[in-house]
């Protein structure tokens, strides 16, 4: 019967391309030209006006044993800690506290409540959420070192996105702070689906808390915990908006992120054809690492299924 209607007139895959037309028009102009006109800039020479020159492999050879580049990916590590470790390891905990523990014990209100504050980061623009925790730091009249003044603490008073020792740990404590609420969210919805009867046997078998988190919670939820870690690991290496509007990749490069050199690169120095180098070595760092999680994804997957 299925053979019989896919044979039907009605049914002919070619009546639905032309709607599929105005989407490949948007990827063709909006992804494929620029990222392959990206890749042409980064073996050429411009300033963005006036002629361009073509200068084959020298930005790829400045790319390779540029200093700045290889501590923007040494920071990117410690942007994916930020995002990706910490933000999933709590939200591992918490989102497991919520809905084993507080909702059993105060409802599913309270629960839901809570899981919406720790969501509110997430709905806030990233500028924003940067610009108020930027105000919370600011070394003049931040909320930080106003609290050790109003207490008698001047001597821990700092500039705490201004100094080499804590402009990249603040910077990370901003960015987990904005993450943290997407993790739980995604790993509370996961546990909905998880088999009440199995933390009902664990209890019958003597389990603690953290040994039903172990056996029970954490192998329910492998789906939910590669889908936050693939796309939040993409995330951090794209990280900008946060960089540039708290400190500008500084103290010296002590902030720094590829993106942010790229943009530095394109419109502050001027130098289109080794901003696009940088940026196109971040895009394959990114399309390397998403085919290879897809893979390792895929395989785990199958084992558990």
């Amino acid at each position: 019967m299925n053979g019989h209607m896919s044979r039907l007139p009605g049914n002919k895959p070619s009546r639905f391309i032309p709607y599929l037309i105005p989407g490949i028009i948007g990827i063709v102009c909006i992804i494929i030209i620029p990222f392959v006109w990206n890749i042409y800039l980064s073996f050429t020479q411009w300033r963005g006006v006036g002629k361009i020159k073509y200068i084959g492999l020298k930005n790829w050879e400045r790319l390779f044993a540029d200093r700045t580049f290889w501590q923007s990916f040494i920071n990117s590590f410690w942007i994916i800690v930020a995002i990706v470790v910490i933000p999933t390891i709590l939200g591992l905990l918490i989102s497991s506290i919520l809905t084993d523990v507080i909702q059993k014990k105060f409802g599913g209100k309270v629960a839901s409540t809570l899981r919406a504050l720790y969501y509110l980061p997430q709905l806030l623009p990233v500028a924003v959420a940067a610009i108020v925790m930027g105000w919370i730091f600011r070394p003049e009249d931040g909320v930080i070192n106003s609290i050790f003044s109003t207490f008698g603490l001047n001597s821990l008073q700092h500039n705490w996105l201004g100094s080499p020792n804590t402009a990249l740990p603040v910077l990370m404590f901003i960015l987990g702070w904005i993450q943290l609420g997407y993790p739980i969210v995604i790993f509370m919805s996961g546990l909905q689906r998880v088999n009440p009867e199995l933390y009902e046997a664990a209890s019958l078998d003597g389990a603690n808390w953290f040994q039903k988190f172990l056996v029970v919670t954490l192998p329910s939820i492998i789906p939910e915990l590669l889908v936050v870690t693939l796309t939040a690991t993409i995330g951090a290496l794209k990280t900008f908006a946060p960089v540039y509007l708290l400190t500008k990749g500084g103290p010296g490069t002590r902030t720094i992120v590829p993106s942010y050199y790229s943009y530095n690169q394109f419109f502050q120095v001027q130098q289109i054809g080794y901003g696009a180098a940088i940026s196109t070595a971040l895009t394959v760092v990114i399309i390397l690492f998403a085919i290879v999680f897809t893979i390792i994804q895929k395989k785990v997957e199958k084992n558990i299924l």
